[in-house]
């Protein structure tokens, strides 16, 4: 079986891999999409402290091979997204059952589970109420699927926030009440004109950077939630922690490590997806074959005008 290696710093090699014997409730998957992660571009650019080579990828959809004697839920034949560690880049994967959720038939982009699942975690957590008034900083990848949650819990107002043209135009077709660019408009001010001077009640910085998280302290009320989204990494982040103690800030840590909640997560995701309720297809901005691996995180990496997510087709 063909499978993508991180050997180095920009180097990815195809090779092969044997993969493990299918029994008990373990379940054969072949891969038809793979979502290339923001948090990957670290370890592939050498930026994140990683021993190579390493298996990348972990947003996986794909169709069920062979099942195991044990297993109960799923079929030879369903669609399936599922959780894996790494790996996933490759032509068929091997999971255990539980680690299996269906894909309705017609879902064009079933590799959104995963990071949906990181959303859908997010958003019950920040657990934004009917009326309320939200700010997004950063309108990428997930600044977008955040958008579109959170459109679904009844807020009275969704500000979106960014100094990408581009971002912020595809946020405004998303439904955003109001976009900013940072790099020449106040956030601030533009908040406290929505909001009536109160400030925002539900804050999501989606940006990994400093800055974002500065902001987004500057336009949250008393007491309001500030969502920590993005994928900080490398070095430390200095923020006014006085004036947030003086704020009475709820703060929020939207990482997950735990494979339940997750799992739960993915679950509630593809809920939505299956039922037609949230469709992510328009993200998806580039499709390459596992032997365009390298060109395809190359562009992630680049993110040129229009780009948002790219996925991998082993298949293809």
């Amino acid at each position: 079986m063909r499978a993508a290696l991180l050997m180095q710093p920009f180097q990815i090699d195809i090779v092969d891999r044997e993969l493990p014997p299918v029994s008990g409730s373990m379940v054969r998957v072949r891969v038809l999409q793979c979502g290339v992660c923001t948090s990957e571009l670290d370890m592939w650019s050498g930026r994140a402290a990683e021993k190579l080579p390493v298996a990348l990828g972990h947003e996986v959809a794909g169709v069920v091979e062979e099942i195991g004697e044990d297993v109960l839920t799923v079929k030879v034949g369903d669609r399936v997204a599922v959780w894996v560690h790494g790996g996933g880049f490759a032509e068929e994967v091997v999971v255990e059952e539980r680690y299996c959720v269906a894909v309705a038939d017609g879902v064009a982009y079933p590799a959104v589970a995963e990071p949906l699942a990181c959303v859908v975690n997010a958003v019950e957590l920040a657990a934004p109420a009917l009326a309320d008034d939200v700010v997004i900083i950063g309108a990428g990848y997930m600044g977008n699927l955040i958008q579109m949650v959170t459109a679904l819990k009844g807020p009275r107002t969704i500000t979106v926030a960014d100094v990408r043209e581009d971002a912020l135009v595809r946020a405004t077709e998303l439904g955003a009440t109001r976009v900013v660019d940072t790099s020449t408009e106040s956030l601030p001010d533009v908040v406290e004109e929505i909001t009536d001077g109160r400030g925002a009640d539900v804050t999501y910085e989606v940006t990994g950077i400093e800055r974002g998280l500065v902001l987004a302290g500057e336009v949250t009320r008393m007491s309001g939630k500030l969502c920590i989204v993005g994928y900080h990494q490398g070095g430390t982040r200095s923020i006014p922690l006085a004036a947030w103690n003086w704020m009475a800030f709820d703060l929020v840590n939207a990482h997950f490590r735990d494979i339940d909640t997750i799992m739960r997560g993915m679950r509630t995701g593809m809920r939505l997806v299956n039922a037609g309720r949230l469709d992510a297809a328009q993200l998806v901005t580039g499709s390459f074959s596992l032997d365009e691996i390298g060109h395809a995180f190359e562009t992630a990496a680049a993110k040129p005008d229009g780009f948002v997510k790219a996925v991998v087709e082993p298949h293809v």
